[in-house]
C-alpha cells in the first residue's frame, strides 16, 4: 500500500507542472511576467503558489523517506520563480521514486516524529494515512485554486492528471 500510495502521492504533484505550463501559457498571452503568478493567494492570510508547491513537495518527500526508514532530503526553501519551482518538484520527484518498493517494508511500524506537534508520534500508517495523502493534496488543491482565482485554465482533468483507463 505504502508504495502505491506515495506514487500516487507523486502524480498528484506532477500534475502541477501541467498547471504551471498553463501558467506561462496565460501569462505569455496576456502579455505578463509570469513572475506575477508565483505570489498569488486565495486570502490575505494565506500562503503564496510558491509555498504551496514547496509544502506539497516537504509532505512528498517526507512521506517517501520516513516511510521507508531514511531521513528525508533537505530543500533550502528559497524558490522564487516558475524555473526554481519546477527544479523543486523534480527534485522531490526523482527523491520519491528513488524509493523502492521494498524499502516500504515495514513501514506500518515505524513511528514518525511531528516536530510541530511537541514530538508526537504517528505510527506509519496513521502518518500517510492522516498526514502525508490530505497534506500532499491540500497544497497541490490551493496551488490549482490560485492559478485558477488568477485566470489561468486549469480544469479538473488537470488536476486529477493522467488516468489508467480499462481497455473494453
Amino acid at each position: 500500500m505504502y508504495f502505491q500510495v506515495i506514487t500516487q502521492c507523486v502524480q498528484a504533484l506532477r500534475n502541477v507542472e501541467t498547471f504551471l505550463d498553463k501558467a506561462e501559457a496565460h501569462a505569455a498571452a496576456r502579455g505578463f511576467d509570469v513572475g506575477v503568478l508565483m505570489t498569488g493567494r486565495l486570502a490575505p492570510d494565506m500562503r503564496n503558489l510558491v509555498y504551496q508547491v514547496q509544502s506539497a513537495c516537504d509532505y512528498l518527500k517526507g512521506g517517501a523517506a520516513w516511510l521507508s526508514g531514511q531521513t528525508p532530503p533537505r530543500h533550502a526553501d528559497d524558490e522564487r520563480t516558475i524555473v526554481e519551482v519546477r527544479a523543486r518538484i523534480r527534485k522531490t520527484v526523482a527523491f520519491a521514486e528513488s524509493v523502492a518498493r521494498e524499502e516500504y517494508e515495514g513501514a506500518g511500524e515505524r513511528r514518525v516524529r511531528i516536530d510541530w506537534a511537541g514530538g508526537k508520534t504517528l505510527g506509519g500508517k496513521d502518518y500517510l494515512l492522516q498526514m502525508v495523502v490530505p497534506n500532499v493534496l491540500f497544497h497541490v488543491a490551493m496551488a490549482y485554486a490560485i492559478l485558477r482565482h488568477d485566470g489561468v485554465d486549469v480544469g479538473k482533468l488537470d488536476f486529477l492528471g493522467p488516468l489508467t483507463w480499462n481497455e473494453d
